[in-house]
């Protein structure tokens, strides 16, 4: 069996794991990581979407083999220290979410945008989440909630409009 050994949420995580073994089900197995959801297998939903050294990927689509080495983030590793991440607060102050299943990848995905472009527009946020589906909001909140953590991360970084 290969050994396997990666960083995630900041942790270092070394254990034997089955080559065939998905991401998406090293993340919720054996470390618990729920928050990471499966919804399609197929990668069309997104609800696996979690970072991988910092871009966005569908866990269910890539072996946990292939994050050898590699740093991933999930929704979990979004909060530090007990504080909820400019995202998290910007989905619960805007409602962004209602049934939040596909939450954790619509942040997830949202994440990896604001990485590489901390002042999206709104038609680079709509692009970006495309990959995502919600059967509930209409993406009208999700879009909003986006825009608002950009503007409260930039603000925390002195960064002006």
């Amino acid at each position: 069996m290969p050994s396997l050994h990666l960083h995630v949420n900041g942790r270092t995580i070394e254990t034997d794991i089955e080559p065939q073994t998905l991401l998406v089900d090293l993340l919720r197995g054996p470390l618990a990581l729920t928050g990471t959801h499966v919804g399609c297998d197929t990668a069309q939903c997104g609800c696996c979407t979690v970072l991988l050294d910092k871009e966005s990927v569908k866990s269910c689509s890539i072996l946990a083999l292939q994050a050898q080495g590699r740093s991933v983030t999930t929704v979990e590793g979004l909060s530090r220290d007990g504080k909820l991440h400019p995202l998290q607060e910007a989905f619960i102050e805007c409602h962004g979410l209602q049934c939040g299943f596909c939450t954790p990848g619509m942040m997830m995905s949202a994440a990896g945008l604001l990485a590489r472009n901390p002042q999206p527009t709104e038609a680079e946020i709509v692009d970006a989440l495309e990959g995502n589906l919600c059967r509930c909001t209409g993406y009208v909140n999700i879009v909003a909630a986006v825009q608002q953590a950009a503007r409260k991360m930039a603000g925390a970084q002195g960064v002006e409009k």
